[in-house]
């Protein structure tokens, strides 16, 4: 354990050497600022069931924000290292494989963490101005955060398996960002296709991550989701494990 936080800690300090925590900090806090904005003049057009937070959690500038950030945290977590020789150094330092893998994912899912919870000052501060909570009850926030997070880990663990792949950080972050696009955009595919059976829709609404946040920001949380979305973070970061393990002995 006490190895783990050593690297964690040295895995986290690497995001704030450079200018690209600054970079991104910014980048997050505009663009949500911009959606929460957004957000409330949506509501403020007359009457609606839409809460705040099924409105900020379910605007398209949320979901560019939130699929634009894992390629960026997670492209140079194994082609850095690759690059710049250090992955040898690593590897054969007496920690396990695995203890690497969990400190990089980790380390990429903690700074995603800090990117986004200055989101909650924004519904701490619109309590006062609409005089309640904004939203039917805390469950709302427990679902959309929740959400928000497990897709966070998912799209991070297929960025590791990504960088794993290559040495260059474009490549990594070109091929993480297609993957992600492709599980976002797949369920419009499988939709249109002659599977569309209402079982086969039934499936798809704890499967498509705009199905899921729309369900988990009004309240209503479905473990078979968390399940789903557990099992492929799980799947992701077996298959980095054992490409690393496999360039590792082929060097």
């Amino acid at each position: 354990m006490r190895t783990f936080w050593t690297l964690w800690k040295r895995e986290i300090a690497s995001y704030f050497r450079t200018s690209l925590a600054v970079t991104l900090f910014v980048f997050v806090l505009v663009l949500t600022g911009c959606n929460f904005y957004s957000s409330v003049s949506l509501l403020n057009h007359g009457p609606t069931e839409t809460s705040i937070v099924e409105a900020f959690f379910n605007n398209p500038v949320f979901w560019i924000t939130l699929l634009a950030l894992p390629p960026l945290l997670s492209m140079r977590l194994y082609s850095e290292e690759y690059k710049t020789g250090t992955i040898e150094t690593l590897l054969t330092a007496p920690v396990r494989g695995t203890q690497v893998l969990l400190v990089k994912f980790f380390g990429a899912f903690v700074f995603f963490i800090l990117l986004w919870t200055p989101s909650l000052l924004y519904f701490v501060l619109f309590w006062p101005s609409a005089h309640q909570v904004a939203a039917a009850g805390y469950g709302a926030y427990c679902g959309a955060y929740g959400m928000l997070l497990l897709q966070g880990a998912l799209y991070i663990s297929i960025g590791c398996m990504a960088s794993s792949l290559t040495s260059h950080q474009l490549i990594s972050g070109m091929l993480t960002f297609c993957v992600i696009v492709l599980f976002f955009f797949s369920g419009t595919l499988l939709s249109s296709s002659s599977l569309n059976t209402m079982l086969f829709r039934q499936f798809l609404v704890f499967f498509l991550p705009m199905e899921t946040m729309k369900s988990f920001s009004h309240g209503i949380i479905d473990t078979r989701s968390i399940v789903f979305y557990c099992s492929l973070i799980f799947l992701f970061l077996f298959m980095t494990f054992h490409v690393v393990q496999s360039r590792k002995w082929r060097r």
